[in-house]
């Protein structure tokens, strides 16, 4: 949707323009930045003439012109009625067929749309020859590294009993009812529902009404606090709690980094969850017979997100060892269009996230370099794996492309003709085939790899998620 040392094309030096039979346009070709060509071409006068006889004799034989047949009407008054049409039609027609040419004859894999000098001043001219320039991004050219006997690591992770048990755990909490306590103060695992604010000097930085907290390690105003539940012990409801935390320097509101803030909560509502009971009832509840049917579907879906967790995990040390070993410079332009959309993603999911309007618009130029540095790397990783694909020949055949779309049919309940149908019209189709195509490279790459095998760190089992680093 990231060689050794080679990035862009070097500057092509100034040559004399050339005339062939089959490409009867002088075209120049100059580097303009990093993986930007500009394109000089001039279109002479003869070439011009020639397009305007042709297709003036073609509407000759098709006008109507009052008073004559069709095809019989005076050259004269064809040229005369019709001329600024025709002349137009000729430019835009000279205009494609040279540039694609020019693409063409100099291998140039163009990447967008070109951008026209002075667009508004190229006409047709009276006499002479037709000028026009444009600049036009194209991929960087790189080189691969050596992809064989690559050394990845791939963890060793397995799935025991107390995963499984701390599966059910969370099962049951997810099923669990939240209760309200009235007779102590919070403890932890306790949710509060609290008004919460943000102070730096004194002065109110930020309100957090109805904010909903677990009494557990978290976050409370976008700041993490490693031990919230002791911060929030033995608060009751009506009661009001001060404490002080330190903002990091990347925080969302400007005006609270690398600030001391002093979180004050308002304790509206505590509540404790009782876990759900593991009887015939909620079994059934989930389509289970027993608790054994359970546990093992439990165990089997955490083996399926440790394989896909263990080949992510690979992945990204091969998305690594190629950044850093492919050296290229983007298009500027590029760049800049892709940040952008990084920018409006993140500012998307913040405010899905409840954040309020104006602390996203005070964090949007922290935001800006986050973005910047995340599209450069999409960019480099897009052109790299597309490199490798090729290299590869890797492919995405028809029934691989068919079995993607009808898992997600499956999954939004529509019919895969119908989601094949609304994905071709919104695009998402070939940025799906391109996805899958740059994974199938990766994984060409893995079986390439020398693959050596690794302890995870010993851990506690956390939540539902597979203790993948």
């Amino acid at each position: 949707m990231a060689e050794e040392q080679a990035a862009v094309q070097e500057p092509e030096k100034t040559q004399e323009p050339e005339k062939t039979e089959d490409l009867p346009y002088q075209i120049k070709v100059e580097d303009a930045g990093p993986a930007t060509k500009k394109i000089s071409i001039e279109i002479p006068p003869d070439v011009i003439a020639s397009k305007l006889e042709e297709q003036f004799k073609q509407l000759r034989k098709e006008a109507a012109i009052p008073g004559f047949r069709p095809g019989h009407a005076p050259q004269k008054l064809i040229e005369k009625r019709f001329q600024n049409d025709v002349r137009e039609q000729v430019r835009r027609s000279l205009i494609s067929e040279s540039y694609g040419q020019a693409v063409e004859k100099h291998s140039l894999q163009v990447i967008g749309e070109p951008k026209f000098d002075k667009p508004e001043d190229i006409s047709l001219p009276e006499t002479g020859s037709l000028t026009y320039s444009f600049e036009v991004e194209v991929q960087p050219d790189i080189t691969l590294p050596s992809l064989v006997s690559l050394k990845v690591k791939r963890p060793k992770v397995e799935v025991t009993d107390e995963h499984v048990d701390r599966a059910m755990m969370n099962l049951r909490e997810q099923q669990g009812t939240l209760v309200p306590v009235e007779d102590r103060g919070a403890e932890p695992g306790n949710q509060l529902i609290a008004d919460v604010h943000l102070r730096v000097d004194g002065a109110v930085i930020s309100h957090l009404h109805d904010e909903q907290i677990v009494a557990r390690p978290g976050r409370i105003g976008g700041i993490h606090v490693d031990d919230l539940d002791a911060r929030v012990a033995g608060l009751r409801p009506g009661e009001k709690r001060e404490f002080t935390i330190h903002a990091p320097t990347t925080h969302s509101n400007e005006k609270l980094r690398d600030k001391d803030v002093t979180v004050e909560i308002a304790l509206k509502e505590l509540k404790k969850l009782e876990l759900a009971e593991i009887n015939q009832a909620f079994l059934e509840s989930l389509g289970f017979a027993n608790e054994t049917e359970l546990r093992d579907a439990l165990r089997e879906q955490m083996l399926e997100r440790v394989k896909y967790d263990v080949q992510q995990t690979m992945r990204e040390q091969v998305y690594n060892y190629l950044l850093q070993n492919v050296q290229m410079e983007l298009p500027t332009a590029l760049s800049d269009r892709q940040a952008e959309r990084v920018l409006q993603r993140r500012s998307l999911d913040m405010m899905m996230r409840g954040t309020p309007r104006e602390q996203v618009d005070a964090s949007l130029e922290s935001l800006r370099g986050e973005a910047k540095e995340e599209a450069v790397r999409d960019l480099k990783l897009f052109f790299i794996l597309q490199k490798v694909a090729a290299q590869q020949n890797v492919e995405v055949d028809e029934p691989e492309l068919n079995g993607r779309i009808a898992l997600l049919a499956a999954q939004s309940g529509k019919r895969p003709e119908k989601v094949k149908q609304e994905m071709s019209a919104d695009g998402s189709l070939m940025n799906m085939y391109v996805q899958m195509r740059e994974q199938k490279a990766i994984d060409k790459i893995l079986e390439l790899a020398l693959i050596e095998e690794v302890d995870l760190p010993e851990q506690k089992p956390a939540a539902s998620d597979t203790p993948i680093p």
